[in-house]
């Protein structure tokens, strides 16, 4: 019997096996799919990090290289070639982890989990083949799909998802994007930069809605600058494939049809809990009514021995708050007392000018009745950025009004998902806007854009603006 038995091998799953073994568990890992790594490794982040980094070089060499003295002729995209790279790059990390199951002494079931009982898991193979394991403590770590509309066929050919959005054959002459969330933005841009023609519907008033409105107004501004055209508060009523063409229809807010045309239409709003064929019920698993499976505090589900983390849980879809979730239950079920603030949890948006946010948005301090200060600092005053010539964006810091501690940060430019760790330090050990600006930051660079936040933020002291 396993100590511990963990159902998915996602950013969540593979770390919280590798956190057990660590601990001196005995563990295994059930993966349905042939490689591990689920969907951020295969389908997700990894993948879509690839295409975005070809793409951006395309778009500069596009754009940018004259300017910085380097002539190019007969510029093209070899897509196979772009698609190529990305399969290997997954490929890689996707390896590291098979080498990480068996550094750690993890044994790695393939085929579909589902339970016959709280502690046996019965592990079906690809073949009709089937083995039944049996485990001391369970994690479900299954992760999510895309989510669509009941109206939408996805066809994957022409009306697709971001599993095919990565995957295509060549560059859409038109791309309509359903939905102005991270995953639509990320892949719109992928495509926009290398000549799509991108419409966005968006049902909400802002693109990114979950984050800071700043951060969303800032993205639209840059985006259009790649030809980007916005439809938001429009509901979309149809979607019809005719073929080679997709024509999508849609409701502004005035109750007037619009009519949109495209070679390829993709479906990015939102993803789902995804527990198909999990069997949950056999074990006596509360699944609520969106679909995620119940947790407590602890992430502990109903049933005591058994556990549930990342995407098939409530919070945000991130994989680093999955692999935080990893670590923290395989610690509980060791009797430790390891803790998360989810709060401090950060959100990145990885088109160019990348978005980045960690705590509060202003939004949600106005809602609280929370007496706040800003501080703003546009990259267009830092001289690292001119220097690259990313100028677009800023950095965005509130502040309690009376303590100085910082609330949130909110960053949109260049390299702010890496930036944005210094703000999760920061918030962490409970610095105030004042600890930042009195830290001495490397010039030229671009986190210099934070302490000029802070300065800003504390009685209106930035040096460059």
């Amino acid at each position: 019997m396993y100590d511990v038995i963990v159902i998915g091998s996602g950013p969540g799953g593979y770390v919280a096996a590798i956190r057990a073994a660590q601990l001196g568990m005995k563990t295994a890992i059930v993966e349905k799919y042939p490689t591990l790594g689920g969907t951020c490794l295969n389908v997700g982040c990894i993948p879509s990090k690839a295409l975005l980094d070809s793409s951006e070089h395309y778009h500069n060499a596009a754009h940018t290289f004259k300017t910085h003295g380097i002539n190019l002729s007969s510029l093209k995209v070899d897509i196979k070639q772009m698609i190529a790279r990305k399969d290997d790059v997954v490929k890689q990390n996707v390896d590291g982890i098979q080498y990480l199951m068996k550094k750690n002494k993890i044994d790695v079931h393939q085929g579909l989990g589902s339970f016959i009982d709280k502690t046996t898991i019965k592990v079906t193979k690809d073949d009709g083949s089937s083995e039944n394991i049996q485990g001391k403590n369970i994690i479900i770590a299954t992760g999510s799909k895309p989510s669509s509309l009941p109206f939408i066929k996805l066809d994957k050919k022409r009306v697709i998802t971001s599993t095919e959005a990565l995957n295509l054959k060549e560059i859409p002459k038109n791309l309509i994007v359903i939905g102005g969330g991270v995953i639509g933005m990320e892949l719109g841009s992928v495509y926009g930069r290398m000549g799509a023609k991108v419409s966005v519907v968006e049902y909400m008033d802002s693109l990114i809605p979950t984050m800071d409105k700043t951060m969303g107004k800032e993205l639209q501004k840059s985006l259009k600058k790649l030809g980007f055209e916005f439809y938001l508060k429009h509901k979309v009523v149809e979607v019809e494939n005719k073929g080679k063409e997709v024509i999508v229809k849609a409701e502004n807010s005035k109750g007037e049809t619009v009519e949109l045309k495209a070679d390829y239409v993709l479906v990015s709003i939102g993803r789902r809990p995804y527990t198909d064929g999990l069997n949950a019920e056999a074990a006596g698993v509360k699944i609520t009514d969106r679909g995620q499976v119940e947790v407590d505090d602890h992430l502990r589900t109903n049933v005591p021995n058994i556990f549930a983390i990342g995407d098939v849980v409530k919070g945000a879809m991130l994989a680093h708050k999955a692999e935080e979730e990893g670590t923290f239950v395989a610690e509980v079920i060791a009797g430790q007392k390891p803790h998360i603030n989810y709060n401090l949890i950060p959100g990145v948006v990885y088109t160019w000018p990348e978005v980045a946010a960690v705590g509060y948005t202003e939004e949600q301090l106005k809602e609280k009745g929370v007496k706040y200060k800003t501080g703003k600092f546009p990259f267009m005053a830092s001289g690292r950025a001119r220097a690259s010539m990313d100028t677009d964006g800023l950095v965005k810091v509130l502040a309690d009004a009376e303590t100085d501690e910082i609330l949130g940060v909110h960053m949109i430019g260049p390299r702010t998902a890496d930036m944005i760790a210094e703000a999760v330090v920061a918030m962490e050990f409970r610095a105030s806007a004042e600890d930042i600006a009195r830290m001495s930051h490397a010039h030229p660079t671009y986190t210099e854009a934070f302490k000029e936040a802070c300065l800003a933020a504390t009685d209106n002291r930035a040096l460059h603006i």
